[in-house]
């Protein structure tokens, strides 16, 4: 055991008892760290479902244990287990997984009293796995050591002038204590963090073996890692550390590049983890026929499965008939030009007056371009809709090691579907967010910097709350719905306006003004609901108040007395308030039986019944 690392602990799953451990020198059969679970841990009595076929290793490794009498039923915890002496595991990740009784990242599980997770103190190694990263070196002090040093030489390098001699593979907790001492009266507070994280990640993450890219005169340069970490003096210590890397004789236009990878690269770190899109990286210069060659074939380069995979196009379906008939659409051209507004934009805006569909239509179009409704989130804004609420703001959580009340940064609805977009293995997947009610929330309110996102997808800003370097994943579409009876599209500001598609829905143009028609005589019904609508909207000037169709498109409608109840309940009353204090007799001028006396020789209904 060593006591080179503080003590770890694990809270067990929904605020059971915490586990104690320490890590140990040795190490494992996973090329981690072994870790050691004292005696008298806790250990959850169950497990999930999934245990034992996704992660079967760790469900017989606790098997065993349980059969061994190394893991007992708990005296001091009712309902758990506990460890009856200190037990050794392979890796921190074996060691929650047990604990917990389900697939558990440990590196990140395991904290120190303080809270600080366990990977700040050693990385675990990725078995057979290279990492792609990105290190700046275009304007260093003044100089553009990519053209000047790195092409030339062979190299990729990080100034750090201050910094002492350091070991290769030092951890994050003791690098920090150095930069501390070493930058204290030289850099800010923030300016040592992001030091700490850079070099970091030069020294102790990045590997021979992996890529590395740079930009430099609007091009995108790639090569491979070759060797370790050497720490030279150089010339006003614009490159105290570098590696030795073997750079493609190739480069790439930056504009050129795919969408996803700009965002990445946009970034502003001297040092990015890449890693996400390795696959569109190790694609450059590549033939979707050539890669998927060299996917088929097991014996050649496994970036190129990789590859392969990443390419997969984003792909929206085309609006089919089907699909127009059940949305009782007149014409599927137009569900094909909403679904090219979404492609060319990725923003789209339903406007129109109350009862018109527009949030129907807005979640059944999300639901089938999207392929289910998984991919597809709903939020309602309001007046008192904030930032906050929307991206990501400071909210009240319990936590889990203290269980003291706290505030920290929580996401909101755009951030969590954000993120589950850009997962791997998502990103050819068009994911839907529909916002509600758009325009009853302050719009420059709600999306502060995100503003900036809508309108170029292809760059990435720092965050508010978080500090983090965000993205819009180009496989996210919006679609947003707009009440014209609650504010006119005229007083949408221009930011707005710019960054979105609008396509209007109102009862005097199709599809909505035959939507009504068609589902009755679907639903085998007489068209007279649909008549009176048309004479009622006729009578209403200004179409911003016509009343949509939505309205009587309800079996309560139906029933006895049903379409006189609606008419009374609730289409009256919204005349009301569009005439408020304008002294219009509203029962008078829209009322059914006005209506039907208009409409009576169309419908016949003053002709006497045959004899």
């Amino acid at each position: 055991m060593s006591d080179a690392y503080p003590e770890f602990q694990l809270r067990l799953p929904n605020g059971g008892p915490v586990a104690r451990g320490r890590l140990l020198e040795e190490m494992g059969s996973r090329r981690s760290r072994k870790f050691l679970v004292l005696a008298g841990s806790p250990v959850r009595a169950e497990v999930s479902p999934s245990f034992s076929t996704e992660t079967k290793a760790f469900a017989r490794l606790r098997e065993r244990l349980v059969e061994d009498g190394r893991i007992v039923p708990s005296q001091k915890w009712r309902g758990f287990l506990e460890t009856a002496e200190d037990i050794s595991y392979e890796s921190p990740s074996a060691a929650a997984a047990v604990l917990v009784g389900r697939n558990a990242n440990g590196p990140r599980s395991w904290r120190t009293v303080d809270g600080r997770p366990l990977s700040e103190f050693v990385e675990d190694a990725q078995l057979g796995r290279n990492r792609t990263w990105l290190v700046r070196g275009s304007n260093v002090s003044g100089l553009d050591l990519v053209q000047r040093l790195w092409l030339p030489e062979g190299q990729v390098s990080v100034a750090a002038g201050q910094l002492r001699e350091v070991e290769q593979g030092i951890s994050k907790y003791q690098l920090r204590t150095v930069v501390e001492e070493d930058y204290e009266f030289i850099l800010t507070y923030s300016q040592r963090t992001h030091l700490v994280d850079e070099l970091h990640t030069f020294l102790s993450k990045m590997k021979p073996g992996d890529t590395v890219c740079t930009i430099s005169n609007g091009q995108l340069y790639v090569g491979e890692v070759t060797g370790d970490v050497e720490q030279v003096a150089s010339e006003a210590g614009r490159s105290n550390l570098w590696r030795p890397v073997e750079w493609q004789e190739v480069s790439f236009a930056y504009h050129e590049l795919p969408e996803e990878l700009q965002q990445k690269l946009s970034v502003q770190h001297d040092v990015v983890d890449l890693t996400a899109v390795a696959g569109l990286v190790a694609g450059l210069g590549r033939t979707d026929e050539e890669l998927e060659d060299e996917a088929r074939d097991w014996d050649g380069d496994a970036s190129a499965e990789i590859a392969a995979l990443a390419r997969r196009e984003l792909e929206l379906p085309e609006p089919t008939d089907e699909l127009a008939n059940e949305l009782l659409v007149h014409d599927v051209e137009w569900l094909r030009e909403l679904r090219e507004l979404l492609w060319d934009d990725r923003q789209l805006i339903l406007y129109g007056p109350p009862g018109t569909g527009k949030t129907y239509l807005a979640l059944k179009l999300a639901e089938y371009l999207g392929g289910g409704p998984e991919q597809v989130k709903l939020v309602q804004f309001h007046p008192s809709y904030a930032y906050e609420d929307f991206f990501e703001g400071f909210r009240p959580q319990e936590d889990p090691q203290t269980r003291e009340v706290a505030f920290r940064i929580t996401a909101g609805p755009l951030r969590e579907l954000a993120d589950l977009a850009s997962r791997e293995g998502n990103r050819h997947v068009p994911h839907f967010l529909v916002i509600d009610e758009i325009n009853r929330a302050n719009l420059a309110k709600v999306f502060g910097e995100l503003y900036f996102l809508l309108e170029y997808r292809n760059r990435s800003v720092r965050l508010t709350y978080s500090g983090d370097d965000f993205a819009l994943p180009p496989n996210l579409f919006v679609i947003g719905t707009m009440n014209t009876a609650d504010r006119s599209i005229a007083l949408v500001d221009t930011a707005m306006r710019r960054r979105f598609s609008f396509v209007e829905l109102s009862p005097r143009i199709e599809p909505t003004s035959g939507l009504l028609r068609r589902w009755l005589k679907r639903e085998g019904r007489a068209p007279e609901p649909a008549d009176l609508l048309d004479a009622l909207n006729s009578r209403i000037a200004d179409p911003d108040f016509q009343v949509g169709p939505a309205y009587l498109m309800k079996k309560g409608v139906y029933r006895d007395g049903g379409l006189e109840r609606t008419w009374r309940t609730k289409i009256l009353p919204l005349l009301e308030e569009h005439h408020y204090g304008e002294g219009v007799n509203v029962e008078q001028r829209y009322g059914l039986r006005s209506l039907r006396t208009a409409i009576a020789p169309t419908t016949g209904a003053d002709e006497p019944e045959p004899a």
